[in-house]
Order: C-alpha cells, then sequence, then structure tokens
C-alpha cells in the first residue's frame, strides 16, 4: 500500500489559492481513477477536480468554504500500487487551455456509486488535461461558479447518507437531496422528468403521489433557526456587491415612458414572426439603448479606479443581468449594436438558459461594458440598482402599467386616454458621470421607446 497526495493544482493566471464548494468523496470512500473529487471555485470559474488515481480516501484538506491553497495538498488516497509516486499535482498546461475545455460531455459512466450531482451552475462536460506526470486526467473545468450544498462531506468522516444516494440509481442536486431529507421523503419513489430528480419533480410527488408517509408542514408551525454558510457563487456575489458599494458613490435617476406604441409595435411583429422567438421589451429596449449611446460614450465604459483611467468602449458589450437558482450571473451580449431586434431576442433566450444550466463559457460570463437588470413582471415602481464594477452604468427597466394619462390636443385641451407606462431607472457611478449626462442618456432613449419606428429607421 502506498499514500498519494493529490495537490491543489495552478488553475488560473495570478490565482494564490481556491474555495471548496463542494466535496463528492468523504474520508473512507474507495474510489475510482477519473472520479470526480471536489469542486474549487476561483474568481472566475468553478473547477472540477478529478482523481488520477483508484483508491481509499484517507484524508481531505478541509470542510466547504475553507481556501486551500495553491500547490498544498487536498486529497490524501491510499492506494495499492507500491510503486505510487508520493505526491503529483495535476494541472491544465495554460489557463487558456482550461478556458476552452469542453462544456457539453456526457458524466463518466465507470463511477459506480452516484455522488452528489453539483447544482444547476455546474457545467456537465469534461475535457480531459494533461498532469505533471504525463497520464491522468486530474482537472475539469466549469466556467460558472456553483454553491455547494450543506452536506457537503468533512474531513471528519463519511458524511451521512441521503435519500437515494447510494446503492440506487437517483440522481439529484444537493439541494434537493437536502430537501428530500428535511421533508421524509425517499428519493426513490420520486418520478422523475428527465434524468435527475428536480425541485419541479418533489413538488409534483408532495402534491399528488406523497402516498401515507408525508404529512404537509404546517406552515405557521414554528421551525429551528438555520445557519447557511455564505460560500461559492453567494460569497461572491456578496463580495463584489459591497465592494461595489464601498468604491462606488452610485446615484440613481429614474424617469417614466409611454410604452403603448411600443407594446402595440411588439404585438403586430410578434403576429407575424413565423418561427423567429417570441419579442419580449428587452431586445427592443437593447435597440434603443445602442442607439442612444455614440451620444453618450461616458456611459459605456469600465473605470479602472487604481490605475485613474476610464475607457470608453467603441463598441456595446451589454451584460444582462439573469437570475439562476443560485444567484445572480451576468452573461454577456456581445457586440449587442451590430444585432436586429430577432438576434436579440435570440441571444438573450440562448445566454439565459447557459447561466440556469450552468453551460455559459467564461468568454460569456465576462467583458461588459453596460449591464441591463430588469425583474420583469416583478419589475415594481423603480429600482435603484447596484453597478457592476468596473462598469459605471446600469439599467433597470421596470414593469409595464396601464393607467389614464393626460395628453395636449392639438388644438388646445387635455384629453384622458388610456396608455400603458414603464419607469426607467439608471444608476450611475458619479465619479465618472454627472447627473445631466444620465438624465438626458435616458431622454434619448425614452425618445426611441416613445416613437419606436426609430429604432427601425437608419
Amino acid at each position: 500500500m502506498a499514500r498519494f497526495t493529490f495537490k491543489l493544482p495552478d488553475i488560473g493566471e495570478g490565482i494564490a489559492e481556491a474555495e471548496i464548494v463542494a466535496w463528492h468523496v468523504a474520508v473512507g470512500d474507495r474510489i475510482e481513477e477519473d472520479q470526480n473529487l471536489a469542486d474549487m471555485m476561483t474568481d472566475k470559474a468553478t473547477v472540477e477536480m478529478e482523481s488520477p488515481v483508484s483508491g481509499m480516501v484517507v484524508e481531505l484538506a478541509g470542510a466547504v468554504g475553507d481556501q486551500v491553497a495553491i500547490g498544498a495538498a487536498l486529497v490524501v488516497i491510499e492506494t495499492a500500487t507500491a510503486a505510487a509516486p508520493a505526491d503529483i499535482t495535476a494541472a491544465p498546461e495554460t489557463a487558456a487551455q482550461a478556458e476552452t475545455a469542453e462544456q457539453y460531455g456526457a458524466e463518466n459512466p465507470g463511477v459506480e456509486e452516484v455522488v452528489d450531482t453539483p447544482s444547476p451552475l455546474v457545467g456537465e462536460g469534461r475535457d480531459p488535461l494533461a498532469t505533471a506526470s504525463g497520464k491522468g486526467e486530474g482537472v475539469k473545468v466549469s466556467p460558472a461558479p456553483t454553491p455547494s450544498s450543506s452536506h457537503s462531506a468533512t474531513p471528519s468522516g463519511s458524511r451521512p447518507l441521503l435519500s437515494g444516494e447510494r446503492g440506487s440509481a437517483v440522481l439529484a442536486s444537493p439541494a434537493v437531496r437536502a430537501r428530500a431529507k428535511d421533508l421524509g421523503v425517499d428519493l426513490a419513489t420520486v418520478k422523475a422528468d428527465g434524468d435527475r430528480v428536480r425541485h419541479a419533480d418533489l413538488d409534483t410527488y408532495l402534491r399528488y403521489g406523497s402516498g401515507e408517509g408525508y404529512h404537509a408542514p404546517d406552515a405557521s408551525r414554528a421551525r429551528p433557526d438555520e445557519v447557511v454558510r455564505v460560500i461559492g457563487l453567494r460569497r461572491r456575489i456578496a463580495e463584489n456587491m459591497a465592494a461595489s458599494k464601498r468604491a462606488i458613490p452610485h446615484f440613481t435617476y429614474v424617469d417614466e415612458i409611454d410604452v403603448t406604441a411600443l407594446e402595440a409595435m411588439r404585438g403586430d411583429l410578434n403576429a407575424n414572426r413565423g418561427d423567429r422567438p417570441k419579442l419580449t421589451v428587452l431586445p427592443l429596449m437593447i435597440v434603443a439603448i445602442c442607439r442612444a449611446l455614440p451620444g453618450f460614450p461616458m456611459l459605456n465604459a469600465r473605470y479602472d479606479d487604481e490605475a485613474g483611467v476610464v475607457t470608453r468602449s467603441g463598441r456595446v458589450h451589454l451584460g444582462m443581468a439573469t437570475q439562476t437558482d443560485a444567484g445572480l450571473m451576468v452573461p454577456v451580449i456581445r457586440d449587442a449594436q451590430d444585432r436586429n431586434v430577432w438576434q436579440l431576442a435570440t441571444e438573450i433566450v440562448r445566454l439565459a438558459e447557459a447561466a440556469r444550466t450552468g453551460k455559459a463559457t467564461i468568454a460569456e460570463l465576462s467583458g461588459s461594458t453596460l449591464t441591463v437588470t430588469s425583474l420583469g413582471p416583478l419589475g415594481g415602481i423603480a429600482t435603484t440598482p447596484v453597478i457592476n464594477r468596473p462598469e459605471v452604468a446600469i439599467i433597470g427597466p421596470n414593469r409595464i402599467v396601464e393607467r389614464p394619462v393626460f395628453v395636449r390636443k392639438e388644438g388646445g385641451g387635455d384629453e384622458v386616454r388610456r396608455a400603458k407606462v414603464m419607469n426607467l431607472s439608471i444608476s450611475c457611478d458619479h465619479r465618472v458621470v454627472d447627473g445631466s449626462d444620465a438624465a438626458s442618456f435616458v431622454q434619448a432613449v425614452k425618445r426611441y421607446l416613445e416613437t419606436p419606428v426609430l429604432l427601425f429607421a437608419d
């Protein structure tokens, strides 16, 4: 018998340490070569660590949420081969090679036990990357970060089994397993609409097929306090939002826009769209933003406050704030200024789905010059969005409501008519954007949206 030390490899330029966001093994587990050991998160990506050897896990580096330095021992494995080296550090040849890893491959069919499946933000593909020894795969990159389950294993010993976790073919995320355990539901009895049990399947089971063993919780009954560690993507969101608010003096401007004509035109376009995607307000608004921005280049910019340099972008790489199960992500519509409304609608759907399923690449999640954030039908009256640093502005359309408005008649006097109106919010970095610039920009966008034929005029 020999002990093999798997060290945390160099998984990106300038990365000194990575956070443990999920363990997929516990002390005492027997593992196979290429089996997923842990998910490690850096500032830019979640990286899946795979074992280059088979054996039994005897030591783990820390608990979920702990930071591990590059080159430090991550997992110690007892192998049956005496000739096994004392330690090998698995590492991609370059950071660029890691970033281009495939995102759509099948899961490893050689692992007998069903391991905890990462949250939807972790890509399901794999890309074999060479180890320092020239063999073994060792590392798999998923560009979208993911939170971990509170039921992940720790170095203190084997984790408790959750319903359907071992000895069955049930696949489910850690969050679904934890919820099923709290409800006393055996996941093996839940019918999955797909390759794994999801929250929707559990909801259907509880509503229609729970049998006699399940009793709906009493909503009025007191429950014990729950302590939730802020780790993974949620920690990154917290750090980024805090840094943005600390460093940037925000101000928000809100204006009301009459979108009656815009909504009528959108209805006509959708009625004649053919096989093209259905238009929402968002692609039309993006066209208006892109048409207005050339007159306000200070808003389509990134500010390096340490260097004291503002880079005004000649192209619009529009960030699109997207809510996922694990938190807020911002995929980027590249060169939005060159796309028509149908192309924008298609790209919006594609990027939102990629973010929610964990298939968005690092390139699709970085490099935005301006961000739009919308709560859709929950949009409320007004918002004060937080700037996506190092950008200098963020735009927040709010909910469209119908109400009576006064309209000046050509011959004099007023008349009351039914109108659809929407508030548009913009938050700006007051260090580089003046209030008059923000107000003037929103007025320019308002002109395009209230006279929507201008969106298609040369």
